[in-house]
């Protein structure tokens, strides 16, 4: 590093560059923006970086080495160089036979791990023959109601080989007990199973209200499930604490780490809080990021966010095991960025926002397909989704060595400036008495619809430019383009598969597992164990949650959490 002296004379040698080079220049020709700044508007990005800007830099303290505390230039020693990220592209839409199809070509194609889409019906907890479920089902991912559709969805899937992700938040107990019931049946260790469940029901009640129940049966259900994880499943990843959809909505890049890390932190309290060991569940928890258009901004994100949650995980909750303090993280390319117009500039976004990723250090990638802004991916836009990871990875040299962007002056500035402004947040959400509280005041809301707002009055002003939508436009017909599509004829098969299990199973064993259910959820045990019971007798997942909104009501807009 370098001493006092030598930073001295870098900021001397910076004005007289600044007098002598930049000022001339400017009064010359200008620059072509008033003002620079990040993506989001969070930071002001200046002319030029030099060591000055990071004097305050301490090696030891704020960057280390991979895989060691604070983790700041990735969770793993070899990273990418051992093994590259998980290509999880995000799949599911219409029959558990048609996702079970699609599952196959994208493992053919070089796919190294699934993540599960579901529809509507099933992320409320309705069965496709509910009367809510009409006109929905299968529309925006693959419609579950049964064990004998995971049974369909994962034919010819050994569990014990692939990795599955599933997006999946109010009945993500259900989902995961099915999924454990088909590993049983294949008879796959339960401990070699592995995959995460995204399980964050506090994002659901700030950004996308696919709840069910009220938060406190709903955060009980959660810390079950991590109780019952760290015993039966170790491998498999509990929670997957999102800020993708919080930065969808609208946040800022550090408002995107700032909330998360609070939801992570509300998490982490209510399990002590119901007598489970730190060290015994944190390992299992994982984040979900988005990656938008700034690469720098981006990378400067993921970095800080790593040294965030060791810090917090250490200095808040006394962790001990390394692993509790490693934040481990999937990857999406940004939904929000896809644009309508000129479809093929969605494959340029996409590519640019993976390399974020990667240069951030993701743990597994999801890249989206260039039709999304249309309908579901066609194969053929997936292909090339999934192509572009295997290019990044194979060709572009970025992940051949570990933290690459690592001394830049840019980018470890920014890096402070990000993480300085997602504390600042977290303080702020502190004071109003944490996550949970702010997130019932409105006050989380308000802050990522005020930079929405925001956003979308600068990109109508033509101050935020988009291509292709409000510059670089071009008179073009109607774009001629594969949709794929769910029809009415789909929906009925659904319905009469879903009404031939139920006519076909044991109901009294039905009944009686449903029964056991409601008493476990009126008392204090583990429902886990209960729910895989009620799986494997192939009661419905509109049943199963019936069952508990039997018991634990469900939440209503509005009201407190």
């Amino acid at each position: 590093m370098f001493d006092d002296e030598d930073l001295a004379e870098i900021r001397e040698s910076r004005e007289e560059w600044e007098a002598e080079s930049l000022s001339p220049t400017l009064d010359r020709f200008g620059e072509r923006k008033d003002e620079f700044r990040t993506d989001t508007g969070g930071q002001s990005v200046d002319a030029l970086y030099t060591p000055a800007d990071v004097a305050d830099l301490d090696y030891e303290e704020d960057l280390g080495f991979p895989g060691e505390d604070p983790y700041t230039r990735g969770v793993y020693p070899t990273m990418y160089r051992g093994r590259l990220w998980t290509m999880r592209q995000y799949a599911g839409f219409g029959t558990p036979e048609e996702t079970n199809e699609r599952f196959h070509y994208l493992l053919d194609e070089g796919q190294t791990g699934l993540s599960m889409a579901f529809d509507l019906p099933t992320q409320m907890g309705y069965d496709s023959d509910a009367t809510m479920a009409q006109g929905e089902v299968g529309k925006s991912g693959v419609a579950i109601d049964t064990l004998r559709d995971f049974e369909k969805v994962f034919d010819g899937i050994p569990l014990d080989e692939v990795s599955t992700s599933m997006t999946i938040n109010a009945p993500a107990s259900v989902l995961l007990a099915m999924y454990i019931a088909v590993g049983d049946q294949q008879g796959v260790d339960r401990e070699e199973l592995r995959g995460t469940i995204q399980n964050d029901i506090l994002k659901e009640y700030i950004a996308r209200n696919t709840y069910i129940f009220p938060p406190e049966p709903s955060m009980r259900i959660i810390t079950d499930i991590f109780e019952f994880c760290a015993r039966e499943t170790p491998k498999f990843n509990t929670i997957s604490i999102s800020g993708y959809h919080i930065r969808e909505a609208g946040a800022t890049a550090a408002q995107e780490i700032a909330f998360t890390l609070g939801d992570g932190i509300e998490y982490v309290e209510t399990a002590l809080d119901a007598g489970l060991d730190v060290d015994e569940f944190a390992p299992q928890l994982s984040f979900f990021f988005n990656a938008h258009n700034n690469i720098f901004e981006e990378v400067a994100k993921f970095r800080a966010a790593r040294r965030m949650w060791a810090k917090i995980m250490e200095e808040r909750f006394d962790a001990q095991n390394p692993k509790s303090k490693q934040l481990k993280f999937h990857t999406q390319t940004a939904g929000s960025t896809l644009t309508a117009q000129q479809i093929d500039n969605n494959i340029v976004r996409v590519g640019y926002q993976a390399l974020a990723a990667v240069l951030g250090g993701t743990q597994s990638l999801h890249t989206n397909g260039k039709d999304e802004a249309l309908s579901i991916p066609t194969e053929e836009s997936v292909r090339t989704a999934l192509r572009t990871q295997q290019i990044l990875a194979h060709e572009s040299g970025a992940a051949d060595t570990i933290d690459p962007l690592a001394g830049s002056y840019y980018v470890e500035s920014l890096t402070d400036e990000v993480e300085a402004e997602a504390r600042e947040i977290l303080d702020d959400v502190e004071s109003r008495g944490g996550m949970r509280q702010a997130v019932e005041d409105q006050w989380v809301q308000r802050q990522i619809q005020d930079v929405a707002f925001e956003r979308q009055q600068e990109i109508e002003e033509g101050e935020r430019v988009i291509v292709g939508v409000n510059e670089f436009e071009v008179e073009e017909d109607e774009p001629e383009v594969d949709i794929e599509e769910v029809t009415e004829e789909d929906e009925r098969r659904k319905v009469e598969q879903v009404e031939s299990v139920k006519a076909e199973r044991d109901e009294e064993a039905v009944e009686a597992a449903l029964a056991a259910l409601k008493e476990a959820a009126e008392g204090e045990e583990n429902v886990m164990p209960y729910i895989v019971d009620a799986v494997k007798a192939y009661a419905s997942v509109g049943e199963i949650c019936n069952a508990l909104r039997d018991v634990f009501g469900e939440h209503q807009p509005g009201a407190a959490l």
